[in-house]
């Protein structure tokens, strides 16, 4: 199946049609506006809502509640004049008013009403004629050009959401949605949330759009961080933002309006509605005439708002001018030809003023060079010798301040560097990434792939702080890149963008992470090239373990301290998750915390899990000499049954959360399924091939007899405990033990691993003799892990159990493994020990000699 830029499927924003619609267009003459990953776009154009409420007032006839005709286009006439290309209305509109809004070029979101504050689930007949009402708002608002979307709902009231629990409330948003989709299928559909109920997961929603009113602009900035992650892959909107100028004046009001919309639009948001065109405005029949946040008073005068909102509309997302760091933009290519012109198409129209683009041709086969020379690019050609040193190639011969990287089967969204500077300029990050989205069109297999585990997520330490940023979209400074060396040529084809983060860390630097900075990177379409690409990174996987053994568990996993974002090994069935409500369901931000898996539910997707079954498999082969195994051959087709459960269930929760760019049906869950069981086999084999095995090893020294001891040393001078300890795991380091440090609630102080059947830990505890003199006693103990210990326990009784039995040949087999583990046990933990008393020797070395008797 050919990529989207192949076949011409409308996948995003068109680089050949890059020039914004004219604002007096006819709305007939353009087609509907859509989302496309973080933003909108209207007939291939990237567009932005700028937008204002509007009504409803006073009135006794449902035709008036915009007031009159005459009225209504005098106020559409003025947004327009003012650089509005959007109203929010709440209430559905007699059909007067669109055609008006249509003749001004305005778009309209068009918010169906319903009793949302009060217990509408309560009562089957109530659920029902809301469900009837948005659909027949959805039929009649159908075809008319300047309809934006639907809002099936608005702020439904923390206790209300609290009565009923977030799921109940989600499913019925859910049920809203599909009702305004079946009866008006081409038109966006939203519900608008607010920070109270922010926990509500909604990927029935085409874009995310909350009100929010907060006063000071680095909060406001940090809560849409947090609010772009919550909206994933979609275009997050304010659907109100404002300040009443009723109590902070004039002035302020207008200052609140131009820093609130210009940090919106400059943290990646796809659009701001102004609250309110007017400062009339009727509540329940009744006039609201104690607070006044319109952009012009009830007589329609303006206000300085006015001007202030209408001045930060016409400069989104960025004002013209000012300096912006020269940016390298680096792709790396290696036989790219089939979708590498798309690439640069879109990189050629990047709205950036001052930017290169570096084609690095790392030994292709095809005519990726030829093709990439045709677009003007500087291009270097090498012999093939693997992602790494393209990259390095391309930071050599970068002369920006920054250097930026994408894939050749990646395409950025057009401000894409603007996004991107704009968060190196206002932070002291040394790395920034962005998003990596899925095109819609790529065909069946890329859509399940892209739903599926495995793909290039971003690891986030906070909403703007990141672990790792993938190697798709990621931008970095040149002189702190180059001063830790670049990329490590050793990672050919993955991890070396994992690793790169890890070396910028280590040296106390921060990575950023900017929503806006999108990218389109097309997925795997096929499920054999899917298994090459898993397989390739277990082998990166396992050269990073071999480069930094300390942050891999004895299980051979990276424990990421940061949360993945993207599709991973989702687990609907255990996965627990919290809301905080504040104490009697008082707090004004309502969110959800989402803790890890226990070890036992995440098994069922683990590499480990398939070895688990193939050592039941093989239990179950003596059953024949000891019934009792049986057993374990039965639990065979229960493992594999608990695994293809989890599949099944994780893929319906991957499918769901990506929302209308997913494809449905049994087809597509069974495919997605299969991926998720495929995914970990595939990267146990790669990591296997590579060396990442359960009887590695770690460092050089020889073996010791783990039993208990004490090494005391003395030393002269005195030296804080925490200066010896760091001494003493130089010295592990030396040799190449994997030493790792113990945490605040552990009663060790350094642990050396040694596999995945033992280790050894060490405790210093000093005895100080005054004069700065120190007795350091450094108390050794082995480390066996429980899971380890207790198999060996159970082989032993079982063993035990069938030699009573009369099943020798049964006895023998479990007496051999229980034997082997224990003797493994042995061995890695003494190998553990033998690294610790090596490197104390070397430690005692350098002490001053203890006085002469």
């Amino acid at each position: 199946m050919p990529y989207a830029a192949d076949s011409g499927h409308d996948i995003g924003p068109d680089p050949r049609r890059s020039a914004p619609p004219s604002r007096n267009a006819p709305l007939a003459e353009r087609g509907p506006v859509r989302a496309a990953g973080k933003f909108f776009v209207e007939d291939g154009r990237k567009i932005f809502l700028r937008g204002v409420t509007y009504g409803p007032f006073r009135s006794d006839d449902p035709d008036q509640a915009y007031g009159t005709p005459e009225r209504a286009a005098r106020d559409l006439a003025q947004m327009a004049a003012h650089g509005f290309n959007t109203v929010r209305l709440y209430t559905v509109p007699p059909p007067w008013l669109l055609d008006l809004a249509g003749d001004a070029g305005l778009r309209v979101l068009v918010g169906v009403p319903w009793e949302e504050h009060v217990a509408f689930l309560d009562s089957r007949a109530t659920r029902r004629r809301i469900v009837r009402a948005v659909g027949d708002a959805a039929a009649r608002l159908d075809g008319h050009p300047a309809l934006l979307g639907l809002a099936v709902g608005n702020e439904i009231p923390a206790p209300i959401v609290r009565l009923y629990g977030a799921k109940r409330i989600e499913r019925y948003v859910a049920e809203l949605c599909d009702a305004a989709r079946q009866k008006n299928p081409g038109t966006l559909v939203t519900y608008v949330n607010y920070p109270t109920t922010e926990y509500l997961e909604l990927p029935s929603c085409d874009f995310m759009a909350f009100n929010v009113y907060l006063e000071n602009e680095p909060t406001l900035r940090a809560y849409l961080a947090r609010l772009q992650n919550l909206a994933g892959e979609r275009p997050l909107v304010l659907a109100e933002l404002g300040l009443d100028s009723r109590r902070n004046g004039l002035e302020a009001q207008a200052t609140a309006l131009d820093w609130q919309i210009r940090a919106t639009f400059a943290m990646g948001g796809a659009g701001v509605f102004a609250y309110a065109w007017t400062d009339e405005w009727h509540r329940g029949g009744n006039a609201v005439e104690d607070w006044d946040f319109g952009l012009t008073t009830r007589e329609r005068a303006p206000k300085p708002a006015l001007a202030a909102v209408s001045r930060a509309f016409a400069e989104a997302p960025f004002a013209p001018g000012g300096e912006w760091p020269r940016i390298s933009v680096v792709v790396c290519t290696f036989n790219g030809a089939r979708t590498i012109r798309d690439t640069l198409d879109h990189l050629a129209r990047l709205d950036y003023p001052d930017y290169e683009v570096i084609v690095v041709n790392d030994g292709s086969r095809d005519d990726t060079g030829e093709i990439a020379r045709g677009y003007g690019v500087r291009v270097i050609t090498t012999e093939n010798r693997g992602l790494s040193a393209a990259r390095n190639t391309g930071l050599a011969a970068a002369t920006g301040e920054i250097v930026a990287y994408t894939d050749d089967d990646a395409y950025p969204d057009r401000d894409w560097l603007r996004y991107l500077a704009s968060a190196f300029m206002r932070s002291k990050h040394v790395g920034i990434g962005g998003p990596n989205i899925a095109p819609p069109g790529d065909g069946f297999a890329a859509d399940c792939v892209a739903a599926s585990p495995g793909g290039p997520v971003q690891v986030l330490l906070t909403d703007e702080i990141a672990e790792h940023i993938p190697g798709c979209n990621m931008a970095f400074r040149v002189d702190a890149l180059r001063r830790i060396g670049g990329f490590d040529p050793r990672f050919r084809t993955a991890g070396d963008d994992v690793d790169a983060c890890w070396r910028l860390q280590d040296q106390g630097w921060t990575i950023g992470f900017h929503a806006g900075g999108m990218v389109w990177h097309h997925r795997r379409n096929s499920l054999r090239a899917f298994w090459r690409q898993q397989i390739g990174y277990g082998r990166a996987e396992a050269l990073l373990e071999g480069k930094w053994p300390a942050r891999y568990n004895a299980a051979g996993h990276y424990d990421w301290r940061g949360r993945i974002y993207g599709p991973g090994l989702t687990l609907p069935l255990v996965a627990p998750s919290r809301i905080y409500h504040g104490s009697w369901g008082t707090a004004p931000f309502q969110s959800m915390y989402k803790a890890g898996p226990p070890l036992i539910a995440a098994l069922p997707l683990m590499p480990e899990w398939y070895l688990l079954i193939a050592g039941l498999a093989a239990l179950g082969m003596f059953a024949a000499s000891w019934p009792p195994l049986l057993l374990a051959a039965l639990a065979v087709p229960a493992a594999i049954a608990v695994s293809a459960v989890q599949a099944i269930a994780s893929a319906r929760t991957a499918l769901a959360a990506r929302g209308q760019n997913a494809p449905r049906g049994i087809r597509a869950v069974a495919l997605v399924a299969l991926l998720h069981l495929a995914q970990p086999l595939a990267r146990l084999t790669g990591r296997l091939r590579h060396g990442l095995t359960v009887w590695r090893r770690r460092g050089t020294a020889p073996f010791a007899w783990p039993s208990p001891a004490t090494v005391a040393l003395w030393a002269e001078r005195w030296q804080a405990p925490e200066a010896r300890l760091a001494v003493l795991e130089r010295k592990l380091a030396e040799t190449g033990a994997c030493a790792v440090r113990g945490g605040a609630f552990d009663r060790w102080d350094i642990e050396v691993r040694s596999g995945i059947l033992g280790g050894a830990r060490v405790l210093l505890a000093p005895e100080e003799h005054g004069g700065g003199r120190q007795n350091l006693l450094f108390r050794i103990v082995p480390a066996v892990p429980r899971l380890a210990a207790g198999f060996a326990a159970t082989s032993a009784a079982l063993a035990t159990l069938a030699a009573s039995d009369g099943a020798y040949l049964a006895a023998a087999a479990l007496g051999a493994a229980a034997a082997y583990v224990v003797v493994r046990i042995v061995h890695t933990c003494g190998l553990a020990f033998g690294e610790f008393k090596s490197a104390l020797a070397r430690v005692a070395a350098e002490l001053d000699p203890a006085p002469a008797a």
